[in-house]
């Protein structure tokens, strides 16, 4: 047989078994092995309020446990708001205690003093108006003294009705309505000496999780704020596989399945995980995936969350799923 047939012969042969072995893999209930890539969480971290840095306290590729202080303001601004507003929340405690407790003894008993003095200059004012109209009717005063005296007892009076009502108001202390008005003074210094007091605990910036930082921006003197990241932390839990299955295969990577998961490392760690979600909708492959055969195919994309991830696995790493073998 020419070389050139046996050639043809042995490159069809091969080009079959190629073509056989890339479609059993994706075959329904066939599917041993997916592609894809490491997907960690990262966030930027700021300060919820304005000033200047004072202190950064970790570097880049530092592991940081959740909770521990990261950075730290200048917070005197902010220490001097808040004592301020604590003694607010004082001034009205004392107001309000002083209405609820109302008037003291000596209050009530000055109140009741002013009274009897008006009512005994009330008294006294009727006496001289009896005793000029009565030497009127002699001829020994004037109209114009008696008009006088008629306009003292008027005015006497008066001052009996005036301080006898603020007797009764010392007596019987402020009404509901002012007391309300006192309490709700209290509640108002209440909560601004409680968004004081938050303004002073945002000035520390701390962990959310545990995490490793990826990157410092920021450095002491610099002004910082809500819009100014001051680090960012790649968090280590979760951390996922994302990765794309064909049609066929859903059937092979329903949530909730156990896989494997290794890197191009050959003396690499093997890892658990957990297959959690499995889009709903299809698209093309992404060209990042390193599938052998599917290309141009549509897939589902899913995600993959490691039981026990560690330092092993970064952002990008491209690894290889293995799926349990099918049930017979």
């Amino acid at each position: 047989m020419p070389r050139q047939r046996i050639f043809l012969i042995a490159a069809v042969v091969l080009i079959a078994v190629a073509v056989w072995f890339g479609f059993s893999r994706h075959r329904d209930g066939e599917l041993t092995t997916l592609y894809g890539n490491i997907d960690i969480r990262q966030v930027d971290l700021a300060f919820a309020v304005d000033g200047p840095i004072k202190s950064v306290a970790v570097d880049e590729g530092g592991s940081v446990t959740a909770g521990q202080q990261l950075a730290k303001l200048d917070d005197a601004s902010y220490r001097h708001a808040a004592a301020q507003a604590d003694a607010a929340v004082a001034q009205a405690q004392a107001a309000l205690d002083k209405a609820l407790n109302g008037s003291r003894i000596e209050d009530v008993d000055a109140a009741r003093a002013n009274t009897a003095e008006a009512r005994a200059q009330l008294t006294n004012a009727r006496t001289i108006l009896e005793r000029q109209r009565a030497l009127l009717t002699t001829g020994n005063t004037s109209r114009q003294t008696v008009d006088n005296a008629e306009r003292d007892l008027r005015a006497a009076q008066a001052a009996v009705n005036a301080r006898s009502a603020g007797q009764r108001a010392v007596e019987q202390g402020l009404r509901a309505e002012d007391i309300d008005a006192v309490r709700a003074a209290l509640d108002a210094a209440k909560a601004s000496a409680a968004l004081a007091h938050y303004r002073l605990d945002q000035t520390t910036l701390v962990a959310p999780s545990e995490g490793t930082v990826v990157t410092r921006i920021r450095e002491p003197g610099s002004m910082a704020g809500p819009q100014a990241p001051v680090l960012s932390l790649a968090l280590d839990r979760p951390v996922w596989v994302r990765s794309y299955v064909p049609g066929p295969g859903l059937s092979r990577v329903a949530p909730g399945t156990k896989v494997t998961v290794t890197n191009d490392d050959p003396k690499g760690k093997t890892y658990t995980g957990t297959i959690g979600f499995v889009s709903p909708t299809a698209e093309f492959t992404p060209k990042s995936v390193e599938t052998p055969n599917l290309r141009t195919e549509l897939v589902y994309r899913l995600r993959i969350v490691i039981d026990d991830p560690d330092q092993g696995l970064r952002q990008g790493m491209p690894v290889t799923i293995t799926l349990p073998k099918p049930k017979d």
